[in-house]
């Protein structure tokens, strides 16, 4: 092309390039609500939040992962070979004895086993292995004002609220950085805006996250003494029984109703269960509140009676499959633990 055509088709080149790659703008009154609340709420400047909206990139990469959670779409036997491998399960093992001192003396402290804190972190970030490659800001701030729409009227209530929650998760993410002194433009995370080695939100990190090395912050990127304590904390805040069973296998009695409870929540007696025709297939020692869970395995239908300790995994993630696949997967390091440190 002449030189003398180029420098006359450049500035229109670059109106059309500006054009393609602009930014969607947040609804205006949105926006200027949000500001307002995260003012009045979390006493923080009204500039300050509008520097760092500005800062703020949507990501359509983003978007489209969350329309997609691989717990949504894929059956149990499908999910678990995604977190029970050979390999998490040997990292596990090698990350549990290198700082088996240090999560000891969690467990103790707190009655979460090591094996449990560290197959969240397993299951999480392959032991801090993948932590997340998405700005913290642009996840927040694009699922805060851009959360996918189905279409669907029976979704538009839960759509919306994912929408405020995600707004208040990036207004906490903003009042994070100062308390910690974190540089909230350099943080990296998931792409729902999960941090760290055992990918707290912002409100959880604020409500959850604990110091373990005495050092008067609360780091769950950089201090593996404070991931520890939080996941831990976390469990405890959320109902963990030192002690206490997470499952138990179950059978169904022939010809049985399916039993599927309306919520995760270990609110029924095992009697209550047994009376429905389903029963453990070992005796539990005394009658625990419990619910039964149901999944697709490689070999039928599994029964499971989840007790306190597994809904309180499931505060972690609202997921059956999520808290399944933790609890079998602390189970594989531990037998690994034992089985190292046996003569």
């Amino acid at each position: 092309m002449p030189r003398t055509r180029f420098r006359l088709l450049a500035p229109l080149l670059a109106l059309v390039a500006g054009i393609a790659f602009a930014q969607p703008a947040p609804d205006a009154a949105v926006r200027s609500a949000f500001v307002a609340e995260a003012a009045e709420k979390y006493g923080l400047a009204p500039d300050e939040i509008e520097g760092w909206l500005a800062q703020s990139e949507y990501r359509q990469s983003i978007v489209d992962a969350m329309s997609r959670p691989a717990e949504a779409v894929k059956p149990w036997k499908h999910y678990r070979p995604i977190f029970i491998t050979d390999r998490r399960i040997s990292d596990g093992q090698a990350f549990l004895a290198r700082h088996r001192a240090n999560l000891d003396q969690v467990a103790a402290d707190t009655g979460v086993p090591a094996e449990m804190i560290v197959a969240i972190i397993g299951v999480e970030t392959s032991y801090g292995g993948n932590t997340g490659s998405y700005r913290v800001l642009d996840a927040l701030y694009t699922l805060g004002f851009f959360y996918p729409v189905s279409g669907d009227p029976a979704k538009v209530e839960r759509e919306t609220m994912r929408g405020r929650f995600f707004r208040d998760e990036l207004a906490q993410v903003m009042l994070l950085a100062k308390e910690e002194k974190l540089d909230l433009a350099a943080l990296k995370g998931s792409y729902a805006g999960a941090m760290g080695y055992g990918q707290f939100m912002p409100s959880s990190y604020r409500a959850y996250a604990r110091d373990g090395d005495g050092d008067g912050r609360r780091d769950l990127f950089n201090s593996l003494p404070d991931v520890f304590a939080s996941v831990a904390n976390y469990f405890v805040a959320h109902g963990w029984q030192k002690d206490e069973p997470v499952v138990a296998r179950a059978i169904a009695a022939d010809g049985v109703a399916p039993f599927v409870p309306d919520t995760l929540e270990a609110k029924y007696s095992l009697a209550e269960i047994g009376a429905k025709g389903y029963r453990p297939t070992e005796a539990q020692g005394h009658d625990l509140a419990a619910t039964l869970v149901t999944f697709e395995g490689n070999e039928g239908t599994e029964y499971w009676l989840g007790f306190r300790n597994f809904y309180a995994i499931t505060r972690y993630n609202r997921s059956p499959m999520y808290a399944m696949a933790v609890y079998q997967l602390s189970r594989e390091i531990a037998a690994g633990a034992v089985s190292t440190a046996a003569p």
